[in-house]
């Protein structure tokens, strides 16, 4: 099997004092590790994907820690993104303008091991990979969640952020989520076309009813096999 090494990384930006927890497959350093690593189908790392969290909560979302634990065993490192106001311990997001900031002052970091860096994040942190993707040159976006408009408030459509990302676009979308249900979605074709994966039965954080047909697990396979199935595709 792949050895994976997590390690944490703190990092000063404009906003304060951000943290990076990096999830990496490391190359085997013997021969004798590199063949039961080929036998599992373990991949070195040709990019980093590196993923926020939201407005309400940390790193510790199912779906990013579902992501860290199945992705470094297929060639992706991800790092998950503390912003400065969550490792402050403040309880409110600051203002969109002061999140992109210190998202800008991670970027360097996330960059340095040399590989194309997927910006990604859920809710929240999906419009700011979205809305700085293009000024960063980020390789793709991932879109958690995406919060397309408020509960029940439709006509504040938040599509132009995710249309204008200007890099490949996945968004990973919960069938029940009260942010935006994948059939309110804009349009996916033309210049600003993008991919969706839906999770059935998926609320806003990817969490399925009891009595749902799909369970808590086969939920999260969604996410992680969506998401893999999509960076494997880009070039």
């Amino acid at each position: 099997m792949t050895e994976i090494i997590e390690t944490v990384e703190t990092v000063e930006t404009d906003a304060g004092t951000a943290r990076i927890t990096w999830r990496r497959a490391e190359k085997a350093d013997t021969a004798e590790k590199a063949a039961k690593a080929d036998s599992a189908g373990a991949k070195a790392a040709r990019l980093v994907l590196a993923v926020s969290h939201g407005a309400g909560g940390g790193i510790e979302a199912r779906d990013l820690r579902a992501l860290a634990a199945a992705l470094p065993a297929h060639g992706v490192t991800v790092a998950l993104v503390e912003q400065p106001w969550r490792v402050a311990g403040k309880k409110l997001a600051p203002a969109p303008k002061t999140l992109d900031a210190g998202w800008r002052g991670l970027w360097p970091a996330l960059a340095a091991p040399g590989l194309p860096v997927v910006a990604g994040g859920r809710s929240a942190g999906a419009r700011v990979a979205c809305r700085t993707a293009t000024e960063l040159g980020a390789h793709a976006v991932l879109a958690l969640s995406f919060p397309l408009h408020p509960p029940g408030r439709p006509e504040r459509s938040r599509a132009d952020e995710l249309l204008g990302a200007g890099v490949p676009t996945l968004v990973v979308q919960g069938g029940n989520d009260p942010f935006g249900r994948p059939e309110e979605f804009p349009d996916r074709t033309g210049p600003d076309a993008y991919e969706l994966v839906e999770v059935p039965y998926g609320d806003h954080g990817f969490a399925v009813p009891k009595r749902a047909p799909v369970d808590q697990e086969q939920a999260l396979t969604v996410v992680t096999d969506g998401v893999l199935k999509w960076v494997s595709s880009l070039p």
